[in-house]
């Protein structure tokens, strides 16, 4: 899907087309109870920390294996379905890094065929990490620490490119959050390439107060938006919904994931998305964990 902070909306609309709109709708126009107001300055403090600490759950979701579904839908042009459907991944961990994994399409598992050429992507992606060099593995290093950083220097300008409110405080799932409402700055100028497009949403954010993790965000793009040299548009209205669960008192990892994106490809006509992204079974990897073949694991029963 996918974060609040680094490619925080973009990437998600781009990669991950999601649900209903009027789910998002209903989420935001929710009346969360009063609270006390914050001073601006203490809630742009509050989402710095929170946008940091994402960026640490980001890294430590690379330590977990989980089921991923992903589910889409092509609407005509009065949002009726055109076309649907689904994939199952398991996200698995191979010498450091997260490998999808597809077990099943459409909600059923895949055919023998299929399946063998899944095991083959993976015996390959296996015997590339296992015969990395020093050198190879050093510059991968480096690269993730790169990306790193420039999703730390996008928190600041997430941070600073909006007027934040507080809406009020919610109970969701046991959890006390504070309600933040961000609207663009009139006079953002942003630092980052990539922060030109943060202007062009307006989101609310629940946050944990215990914990200053942010646990849902609704986002609603409130202009076109042109990506890769105007070969995609993005139009007004298309929304994203996320929210998060905290898993084995150490981390804050996604729940699931819905977009709405109304879009325009290069030359071609414009065309609506819907899809719902959920996130399950959730298992911190271990370092002595073998990846096992499909074929194997039938050997052995």
């Amino acid at each position: 899907m996918t974060q609040l902070v680094a490619t925080f909306l973009l990437l998600v609309f781009i990669s991950v087309p999601a649900l209903a709109q009027d789910r998002a709708v209903e989420t935001a126009s929710s009346t969360p109870a009063t609270v006390a107001a914050l001073p601006p300055d203490q809630i742009r403090a509050l989402i710095r920390q929170v946008a940091d600490k994402d960026i640490e759950n980001d890294k430590k979701q690379n330590d977990y294996t989980y089921i991923q579904r992903e589910e889409a839908h092509k609407l005509e042009g009065k949002g009726k379905v055109k076309s649907s459907e689904s994939k199952t991944l398991e996200i698995m961990v191979l010498y450091g890094e997260q490998v999808q994994r597809l077990i099943a399409k459409d909600d059923k598992p895949l055919s023998e065929k299929d399946t063998a050429r899944e095991e083959e992507r993976i015996r390959k992606l296996t015997d590339k990490r296992k015969n990395e060099t020093e050198d190879q593995r050093r510059k991968r290093a480096e690269q993730e620490a790169k990306n790193r950083e420039d999703a730390r220097k996008f928190v600041g300008e997430v941070a600073d490119a909006y007027n934040f409110r507080l809406v009020g405080m919610e109970n969701l799932d046991g959890r006390e959050t504070y309600v933040i409402d961000a609207q663009p700055r009139p006079d953002f100028q942003p630092d980052l390439k990539q922060a030109q497009i943060l202007p062009k949403f307006r989101f609310r954010a629940w946050i944990d107060q215990a914990e200053s993790q942010w646990v849902k965000l609704d986002a609603e793009c409130i202009d076109t938006v042109s990506v890769g040299w105007f070969l995609a548009r993005i139009h007004k209205g298309s929304r994203l919904l996320i929210d998060q669960t905290r898993v084995n008192d150490e981390v804050w990892l996604p729940r699931h994931v819905a977009v709405r994106v109304d879009v325009r490809v290069a030359l071609l006509k414009n065309f609506s998305l819907e899809a719902d992204v959920t996130y399950r079974d959730y298992k911190k990897f271990r370092t002595d964990t073998r990846i096992v073949p499909v074929g194997e694991l039938q050997e052995q029963h």
